[in-house]
């Protein structure tokens, strides 16, 4: 009767023991799984942070700068802003990369390089506390104000080549249709046969027309694109002729005797305006130069005369 109780706990401390065992090898196993789950989740993580850092730096670092730029831009420019910034693009001639958006934000991000740039420059030098401010708004309005300065030289050398190049293109449009050429031929021929600004003018106007838009009204923006007088002058001309049936041959022939009076009269200015333009470097470069080599022997012989005495 004892052998048998004794048999009996054997038993039931063996299947404890063995049920334990059990257990213990299942949270194990359920262990050693969540550990690799957790692995797998290392092992995946880090991928997704390389696809991040593969991104290139412009995209990583420059396009969130540009967003939070344009977003301030935005703010403390009028509300014409953009249109006043894209008709100044098309003035300049649409430089490759150039858009209102970067525009706005370029202005901010050079804006707050200036004025870094400052801070740095009246740190380094040690300049007082109020220089130092007038230092780095000095930066913050030249970076801010930069592309502005930019985009008006570029607009005022595409003018200047506009102003040039207008005559020349007058006269080969004379010649194309007076050789029997249509009007819209004579601009293509223009365009193809030239380069530069007028030329690139004449051929979105070309486009323009293709697309639908008629004659003068292509005409009336290429005069709004293009600031220069003389272009204007060109485009209304034509606009009348174009309105009132009048022939082409006849407007474009008056054009052409006009542009080269115009022409040779803003030479002539040009020519007049050298003497006084001239007065200023003869006074402080050239004429001391002329006074050390006739004046500077005559000198240097007086001296060495008085020295003997």
């Amino acid at each position: 009767m004892v052998a048998l109780l004794v048999l009996g706990v054997v038993l039931l401390l063996g299947a404890l023991l063995l049920l334990s065992l059990a257990l213990r090898t299942d949270e194990e196993s359920a262990g050693v799984n969540r550990s690799l789950a957790v692995l797998e989740t290392m092992g995946q993580a880090p991928k997704e942070l390389r696809a991040e850092l593969d991104l290139p730096f412009a995209d990583r670092v420059i396009a969130p700068l540009r967003a939070r730029a344009l977003t301030v831009g935005r703010r403390i420019s009028g509300s014409d802003a953009g249109e006043r910034l894209r008709r100044r693009l098309d003035a300049a001639g649409n430089p490759p990369g150039w858009t209102v958006d970067r525009m706005v934000s370029g202005k901010v991000l050079f804006g707050v390089l200036g004025l870094i740039l400052g801070v740095a420059i009246a740190a380094l030098f040690q300049i007082g506390p109020l220089t130092g401010v007038v230092v780095a708004l000095a930066g913050l309005l030249v970076g801010f104000f930069g592309p502005d300065l930019y985009l008006y030289q570029r607009t005022y050398d595409r003018n200047e080549r506009l102003q040039r190049d207008l005559p020349d293109a007058i006269d080969l449009l004379t010649i194309s249709v007076e050789a029997g050429l249509g009007f819209d031929a004579a601009v293509q021929q223009v365009a193809v046969k030239t380069h530069g600004p007028l030329a690139d003018e004449f051929t979105r106007m070309l486009r323009e027309m293709q697309l639908g838009q008629g004659r003068s009204e292509a005409l009336r923006g290429l005069a709004e694109r293009c600031t220069v007088d003389d272009v204007r002058a060109f485009v209304s001309a034509m606009v009348q002729a174009d309105g009132f049936g009048i022939p082409i041959a006849q407007v474009l022939r008056i054009q052409a005797g006009e542009m080269r009076i115009k022409r040779r009269q803003r030479a002539e200015t040009r020519a007049q305006q050298v003497p006084v333009k001239i007065t200023v470097p003869l006074i402080f470069f050239i004429l001391p130069c002329l006074f050390v080599v006739v004046m500077g022997p005559a000198l240097l012989h007086s001296m060495d005369s008085f020295s003997r005495r």
